[in-house]
């Protein structure tokens, strides 16, 4: 049976009055004890019969065309099998969805360190020896390789916004700023590398892969060879981190798939690192500018948001960094717009909180700035410009407590105690500050099915293709499941990420556990429905608790009421009219202690806090690790991270993990995460909304303003290294 859900209207709060007690709660992860015990088998670790290694070869130009290139002599070199060369190689994996197949030709280079051929052999040194061999030959053409000189094309869609007189409201402001924020590129940096392992059986592929969106990279994947959907099937039960890198899929995909196809043995393409950061997504750089002007009470007058960012040419996908602008703060007169410079650099794409993530380091530094000249806290400054509409469309808001997150966040740091007064508090050689940043993400659901079968021993089995890229997927699903059914948490299996299953929204923008969690609790409410049914007792009325059904006077184990064998329902989620007709977002607020080297300008965090609302929370403990590991990851874009690119060919300076510097041990101190109690009634049928994503959005803002109060060194240019620091403090 099939039973379909639209998010039209607000749903009655059922999880809110069941009997069985385990959603909300810190459960582990099931899967836990197979990914510490190395018996979780990723994508790279299928070991196929008769499977033999490939190894990508990349261009050493930026821009022009490959004319020739050593092929036979490659192919004659001990165990190599074939090299193979194809436009298919190419497809694009930025934003994983639209299912398109690559338009640039197999012998046009666009970047330096983009695929143009795959080596395979017996065995991988073999093949990466072969793939060290292969020289190309290259008819070179000119390359932009400057976003800030590039030729540039404006965004003319939701993202370009004039409303009222910003000019004017600037000139006659009380108080305002006009400063621009500087972002670098960024990379996702995921743990585990990018693989896939492909074989076919007769004209069926099967492909083991590392995806965060199995429905659209099926799509994709059928698609880039030329296949119907129907003959794919992906198979990625455990992903080992993608933070958007690995939405779509990757050239190593599509190149295993075409090598094994042609030789008739499974292929296994595994990146290296140092691929991974040359060959996948990145987080554009990004250059802001913002105008902020404001009355003498302290309402904000103008709100202006003009960005420059970067993707190849003819790439759709662009950072939304004005993203939270449009909705976080009030203010009549507004002009948002945006440049995208179109640059011979690897493809930009979606990492972590896109647009938040670096926008709101602009928007909250440049908050910041304005409470200064204007002498207010900045929480009171915050709180003063909530709108009680969205200032652009005149919608209403939907659950948003937003200033409980302020105000309990101020009350737990003992923000109270802050010297508003830069430079003044010190330890030693160390200047210490105290720093705040509002947290805001977009909250966004998907179409998504799953597949929920009861059984009459009392155990439940979940099925759908929606993935865990380390979020808790597989827990989260098992609590609906188990809460909705009445079922203890080890009585329910949850099986993920094969395409043969019901397709999901995916992993991706925050909106898994909302959209597979409400396709879910939609298969269990019928379930429910049917239980009562058989009760004699209304729906409403009906209890299920550890494997028994109470109602109407009477109590059932299952076994009883499924004498006739397993019921099986299939829940159909899909947005509906609560997307567009009220403003969704999670909302919270960080703090951040400081100290700053006043003789080296090194700066270390030395206690941070985010409090945070986003609706239901469906098991405290996966929250509490994402809002912590977004924290984390905002120290990083503070402090120390940085993509650099090599300005005379476009390649990738910095591309592994001892050069590409994420916070480590030593620089993350003790973070603490208080989560609020919220329903969103507006957002979908189990009242919870995004979370893995918010806790980076503004984390980083929070850190360089504390940066401030400790020194009076304004950074606007990210990372706040020692040199810039430094160059503050002179002044």
């Amino acid at each position: 049976m099939s039973t379909s859900f639209r998010m039209d209207a607000p749903y009655p709060r059922v999880l809110d009055r069941t009997a069985q007690g385990v959603i909300h709660r810190p459960l582990d992860r099931p899967e836990g004890p197979l990914k510490v015990t190395g018996r979780a088998t990723y994508a790279a670790e299928q070991a196929l019969e008769g499977q033999v290694e490939g190894v990508l070869v990349r261009a050493t130009v930026a821009r022009g065309r490959v004319t020739g290139m050593n092929d036979a002599l490659v192919r004659a070199m001990p165990g190599v099998l074939g090299v193979f060369a194809d436009a298919r190689f190419l497809r694009n994996p930025a934003q994983g969805g639209a299912g398109e197949a690559p338009v640039q030709g197999s012998t046009e280079v666009f970047y330096h360190g983009q695929p143009v051929a795959l080596v395979v052999a017996e065995t991988f040194e073999q093949a990466r020896h072969g793939a060290a061999a292969l020289a190309l030959r290259y008819e070179e053409a000119e390359a932009q390789l400057d976003p800030e000189t590039a030729e540039s094309v404006d965004r003319p869609d939701k993202r370009k916004l004039d409303q009222g007189d910003l000019d004017a409201a600037m000139a006659d402001a009380h108080a305002k700023v006009d400063v621009t924020y500087t972002t670098p590129p960024h990379h996702s940096a995921a743990m585990e590398l990018h693989a896939s392992v492909a074989e076919w059986t007769g004209d069926r592929l099967t492909l083991h892969g590392s995806f965060q969106m199995l429905k659209y990279n099926k799509a994709e994947l059928a698609d880039a060879l030329g296949i119907p959907r129907e003959r794919v099937r992906i198979l990625s039960p455990y992903v080992g981190g993608g933070f958007g890198s690995k939405l779509g899929i990757s050239p190593e995909a599509v190149a295993a798939a075409i090598a094994a196809h042609e030789l008739g043995r499974p292929v296994r393409v595994v990146m290296t690192r140092q691929q991974v950061f040359g060959m996948t997504t990145h987080r554009t750089s990004t250059r802001q500018r913002m105008r902020l002007a404001a009355d003498a009470e302290g309402h904000l007058t103008a709100v202006g948001h003009e960005d420059r960012v970067y993707n190849l040419p003819g790439e759709s996908f662009s950072e939304p960094t004005a993203q939270s602008t449009h909705f976080l703060y009030s203010g009549v007169n507004r002009r948002l717009g945006q440049e995208v410079a179109r640059v011979n650099r690897t493809c930009a794409g979606s990492v972590r909180a896109p647009g938040e993530a670096v926008g709101m380091l602009a928007l909250e530094g440049a908050m910041d700035e304005l409470a200064h000249e204007l002498g207010l806290d900045p929480i009171a400054f915050r709180k003063r410009n909530i709108p009680d509409r969205h200032p652009e469309k005149d919608i209403p808001y939907s659950a948003r407590r937003f200033a409980d997150c302020m105000d309990e966040g101020a009350r737990l740091f003992g923000w109270d105690a802050r010297n508003p007064t830069p430079g003044q508090l010190h330890d030693g050689e160390w200047l210490i500050g105290h720093g705040m940043a509002a947290a805001a993400r977009v909250n966004m659901v998907s179409a998504s099915q799953a597949r929920v079968i009861l059984r009459p021993e009392g155990t439940a089995l979940v099925e759908t293709d929606m993935t865990d890229i380390g979020t808790g997927t597989y827990a989260i699903l098992g609590q609906i499941a188990a809460e909705m059914l009445g079922l203890p948490i080890a009585a329910v299996e949850v099986r993920l990420g094969d395409t043969d299953l019901p397709p999901a929204a995916g992993s991706g923008g925050s909106h898994g556990a909302s959209s597979a969690g409400s396709s879910v609790f939609v298969a269990c409410e019928s379930l429910r429905t049917t239980l009562a049914e058989r009760l004699g007792c209304a729906p409403d009325d009906l209890t299920l608790k550890d494997g028994i059904a109470t109602g109407a006077n009477r109590r059932a184990k299952f076994a009883e009421l499924l004498s006739d064998g397993a019921l099986s329902e299939e829940g159909h989620f899909e947005p509906g009219r609560t997307k567009k007709e009220v403003s969704q977002a999670s909302y919270g607020a960080f703090f951040a202690e400081v100290g700053v080297n006043r003789i080296t300008g090194e700066t270390r965090v030395r206690r941070m806090l985010g409090t945070f609302a986003a609706g239901r929370i469906l098991n405290e403990k996966t929250a509490r690790s994402q809002c912590q590991g977004g924290m984390i990851w905002g120290i990083g874009a503070a402090l120390t991270e940085e993509l650099a690119f090599d300005p005379r060919d476009g390649h990738v300076v910095n591309q592994d993990l001892a050069e590409y510097h994420l916070p480590v041990n030593l620089d993350c101190p003790q973070i603490e995460v208080q989560l609020l109690e919220e329903r969103d009634d507006m957002a979908c049928p189990i009242q919870s909304k995004g979370i893995g994503e918010l806790g980076i959005s503004g984390a980083g803002a929070a850190v360089v303003n504390a940066i401030y109060n400790a020194t009076g060194a304004r950074v606007r240019d990210y990372p706040a290294t020692l040199d810039k620091i430094l160059g503050g403090l002179d002044d």
